[in-house]
């Protein structure tokens, strides 16, 4: 018995050491220590595709998606493009292997301005959210220079046309070029929706 507890307790320290963030994930008590887990898997997502944006070039939307999708894909955190949620998300991520389960739903855009962007957020918190996810993501591949501007510009922009009923200023968040808002949706709840930022710019 004590030779399992033991081999047990080896396993779990190799895993904190060689994957502390995928660790973090599937063990977090809290949504604010799983938000934190998942940010950092996906900076590590962001930061591959920032390094390979000339490889990257010739992709539409679906195609970057795909790459991200396959990125963050790892054994426990599932995620699939195109699955149904009122509509066809571009990007459901799943966690099987923490308690509650965990789910979060993201549209990603070939950014091209707030106007696209605003439409993005209707998709994601209009029509596929329903309330019980965990906070939304928007990821924005940029392919314009500049942009540490861009970020700028759109979270002013937002914060004079307030969409889908957003409740105050944009927040920041972990990640570069990224914020947070937050938003009163039909279920009555009070959602979170992370903006990201990719620099696919060469």
């Amino acid at each position: 018995m004590n030779e399992g507890i033991d081999s047990l307790a080896a396993l779990t320290e190799r895993l904190r050491r060689r994957a502390p963030a995928y660790f973090d994930l599937i063990t977090s008590d809290s949504l604010e220590e799983f938000e934190a887990a998942f940010n950092a898997l996906l900076e590590t997502a962001i930061f591959h595709m920032e390094k390979n944006s000339r490889n990257l070039a010739s992709l539409d939307e679906e195609g970057l998606t795909a790459v991200l999708a396959g990125t963050l894909t790892m054994p426990g955190l599932v995620v699939t493009q195109e699955q149904n949620s009122n509509g066809h998300v571009d990007l459901t991520i799943e966690v099987s292997h923490c308690t509650p389960a965990r789910t979060k739903l993201g549209e990603a855009k070939i950014y091209s301005g707030p106007k696209y962007h605003i439409k993005g957020m209707g998709q994601l918190l209009g029509r596929y959210t329903t309330g019980r996810e965990t906070s939304g993501l928007l990821i924005n591949y940029v392919r314009q220079a500049n942009i540490a501007r861009i970020a700028t510009v759109l979270m002013a922009e937002l914060d004079t046309k307030l969409p889908e009923d957003q409740v105050g200023s944009c927040q920041g968040h972990t990640l570069k070029w990224s914020f947070t808002t937050k938003h009163r949706h039909s279920s009555g709840e009070i959602l979170s929706l992370s903006h990201v930022a990719c620099n696919l710019h060469f």
